[in-house]
């Protein structure tokens, strides 16, 4: 859908994103720009990202040998 669609059909395209839980794509000079979503799409894409950062914190902690390198140490090593 163009932005101009948008601009005229907005009621109806915000009734499909909520109620029938529609993507609604919308294009700006034959590229896509933006979509519009429901709130609870919206919320379920938010957990999922929430739930991603917590697997990335927990593996990246379990990782961790403990070894820290100083400002300094590690400006000499990207200089080398």
């Amino acid at each position: 859908m163009t932005t101009r669609e948008l601009r005229t059909q907005l009621s109806d395209v915000l009734g499909r994103a909520m109620y029938a839980g529609e993507r609604i794509g919308v294009t700006r000079n034959g590229k896509l720009t933006a979509v519009v979503i429901g709130v609870d799409d919206l919320e379920a894409l938010e957990a999922f990202e929430m739930a991603q950062d917590v697997a990335a914190y927990r593996e990246a902690k379990a990782e961790d040998d403990g070894e820290r390198v100083s400002l300094a140490e590690l400006r000499a090593d990207l200089n080398s």
